[in-house]
């Protein structure tokens, strides 16, 4: 049961703005459909690695604990939901507050870590197969994943200790979010802001596009000795696929996002732009949220390898007890296709 009489009161100077009732509608069914399609999709994948492809492979590995990352996010959702089909009113007590957006943060960190380290697997695995074998170890991988988590957990702890529930007299209504209050609290909830914009985009970005672009640049440097072109095109296709939809689903959630921040600190405060952010920021996050269901489509349907075990997977066939491929042979996700097509040594390539 909600709590009220321990809500701290509140007032807000734009009380209309991004309280539009096509919201309250729209976006718990967009919430419902990410949660359904990232619920079979991330489901599939898990259910597919644990059972068929086996954690034998670096790729996989780093797949699998992005399958449970996005998981752990996606049961957030129905509630998000809930919040918002009633009105943005929070009557699930300040503990699921504080757990549930420590989960999304958590979600937020733990994903993107996730996908630069597949990145910079899939770079080291095509362009220096031969040099970066020992180091593209399964106990190398199995340590990061662990790290992986303990640091997100950590970068997710300051977002569940200031997040609380508030009542806002103007609205009547209880709210689950953070407070910006003119007094050192300010700073950290600043830096909570800064350092998701940085560590959760920023870096994230650079290096995952710099290590797709160096993974394109070493297929167009092949094309001269290849003989089956298109698949060099489906490869590169595929690398700008992955890059598009991490720029697309994050990039206008981080603008809004820093739009959001000046709001809070009073920065802006003409009740239009006020308007305009918060009605934006529900469709952001959404967009930022499909990253989710997309992760699985990008990262493993591609696959042939994947493909062909999800439909022995439909069939109930039951998993075959044959010996693995070698590391440098077995792929999955992205460089599936690319590590079909060539293999980069350090002076030339082999076909």
């Amino acid at each position: 049961m909600e709590n009220t009489t321990q809500v701290p009161n509140i007032t807000v100077n734009c009380t209309s703005s991004g309280r539009h009732a096509f919201l309250f509608i729209l976006i718990p069914v967009i919430y419902s459909c990410n949660f359904v399609i990232g619920i079979v999709g991330n489901g599939l994948v898990v259910t597919v690695i644990y059972c068929y492809i086996k954690l034998e492979t670096v790729a996989s590995i780093f797949i699998l604990n992005l399958a449970l990352s996005d998981l752990t996010f996606l049961i957030t959702l129905p509630l998000w939901a809930t919040y918002t089909a009633l009105g943005y009113h929070w009557p699930f007590g300040s503990f699921l507050c504080k757990a549930i957006s420590g989960l999304v943060t958590f979600n937020l960190y733990s994903s993107v870590f996730f996908l630069t380290c597949l990145s910079i697997d899939r770079y080291l695995a095509i362009v220096h197969p031969v040099k970066s074998r020992p180091k593209r170890t399964i106990f190398y991988a199995r340590v990061t994943c662990t790290l992986i988590w303990i640091l997100a957990f950590l970068m997710s702890v300051p977002n569940m200790c200031f997040r609380d529930v508030f009542f806002m007299k103007d609205l009547n209504l209880t709210v689950c979010g953070l407070l910006y209050e003119p007094n050192n609290t300010n700073r950290i909830l600043v830096g909570m802001s800064l350092m998701k914009s940085i560590l959760g985009f920023l870096i994230p970005f650079a290096t995952i596009i710099t290590c797709y672009c160096l993974i394109g640049k070493a297929i167009l440097d092949a094309y001269h000795v290849q003989k089956n072109k298109s698949r060099n095109d489906e490869v590169l296709k595929m690398l700008a696929a992955v890059v598009a939809a991490f720029f697309v689903c994050w990039f206008p959630h981080q603008i809004f996002h820093f739009m959001d921040i000046l709001v809070n600190l009073n920065v802006i405060q003409n009740c239009k732009i006020v308007d305009i952010v918060d009605t934006a920021m529900p469709f952001t996050i959404c967009v930022a949220y499909f990253n989710s269901c997309l992760n699985p489509i990008l990262y493993s349907f591609v696959g042939n390898n994947f493909r062909k075990n999800l439909l022995r997977l439909l069939k109930c066939t039951p998993p075959l007890v044959v010996s693995h491929p070698s590391l440098s042979s077995k792929t999955s996700s992205i460089s599936y296709r690319g590590s079909e097509i060539l293999h980069l040594t350090t002076n030339k390539v082999v076909l």
